[in-house]
């Protein structure tokens, strides 16, 4: 499919996504870009919710938001934002978070997970975990029925994809996992790095610089950073991709809908044609982003 229209103007202006040369990207500067959010307006509306709090889990922070007014146990749906493991934070995905509550109807816990390159690999992975474990050993206090579902959008769909499985091993059982065009290989040798490097976005150089800021040097076939490499996806939860037709990321997230249903998984991919990266959190400038998240928020529903 052709470009989106939509998508096609806002490459016009933001034909990447850092604007800048990843390499001339000290401290200083990635502290600048993380304080001056240039996308807020385009983020959603900050809907009021009955019960908004901030919480820590296990000594993680997190935001806790909730759409219904009573005070019965609901499921609970994990939120861990993208960014590349360097950007992004609770309060910047805050619209994300309370939107998530009222289409899904479920308590919303969006973490904010140590970042890179401050706190490497496996930081974010294991405050991920964290918070997991702490909503199945303290339900009551996360107003949970003990349903729990994991989501994450781009480096957030690493995190998730890498808690499910987790969560399998230490015998937790996940309800779902939404994985929103994931970083699940550090190998990025598909066609689509090769046919969407410039130019679309997310560009092949910027997420190999991301990927260096969060692995520092560590295995990339870990499956901690590499998901797809782990040898025995059976009995993971079962699944919801979605990815964007326009993405670096989108074979590799593709690949891993189709990897989880070869195990025996039940795994539904959805590729949103004529997308671009990050079309899931800015609803001000991507009519596809309701769309998406209307259909995650129904898989949710049926799932939890």
């Amino acid at each position: 499919m052709p470009l989106h229209p939509q998508a096609r103007d806002h490459l016009a202006r933001h034909p990447s996504d850092l604007s800048v040369d990843p390499a001339t990207l000290d401290l200083a500067a990635i502290e600048e870009i993380r304080s001056h959010d240039a996308l807020a307006i385009h983020r959603g509306p900050l809907t009021k919710l009955p019960l908004i709090r901030d919480e820590l889990a296990e000594g993680v922070p997190v935001r806790i938001y909730r759409a219904d007014t009573g005070d019965a146990p609901l499921p609970v749906v994990v939120y861990f934002h993208g960014g590349g493991w360097v950007f992004g934070s609770v309060q910047r995905n805050d619209a994300a978070g309370r939107d998530l509550a009222l289409r899904t109807g479920a308590v919303v816990v969006s973490v904010d997970y140590r970042l890179a390159p401050e706190h490497p690999f496996p930081a974010a992975a294991d405050d991920a975990w964290t918070v997991v474990r702490d909503i199945f050993a303290r339900p009551a206090f996360y107003q949970s029925n003990g349903s729990v579902a994991v989501l994450g959008d781009s480096a957030g769909g690493n995190l998730a994809a890498v808690a499910a499985w987790q969560a399998r091993d230490a015998g937790l059982r996940l309800a779902h996992q939404v994985l929103v065009y994931p970083v699940v290989d550090l190998a990025m040798d598909t066609p689509s790095y090769a046919e969407f490097a410039k130019g679309y976005g997310l560009d092949a150089e910027e997420m190999a610089w991301f990927a260096r800021q969060y692995a520092d040097g560590a295995d990339p076939a870990d499956p901690r950073l590499s998901p797809l490499r782990l040898p025995d996806m059976s009995g993971l939860a079962p699944a919801t991709v979605v990815t964007a037709e326009y993405d670096v990321l989108r074979d590799e997230g593709e690949r891993y809908a189709r990897r989880l249903a070869d195990a025996g998984v039940p795994a539904e991919l959805r590729r949103f044609d004529g997308a671009v990266h990050s079309f899931f959190v800015l609803p001000g400038l991507f009519d596809q982003a309701a769309q998406a998240r209307d259909y995650v928020a129904a898989r949710l529903k049926e799932a939890l």
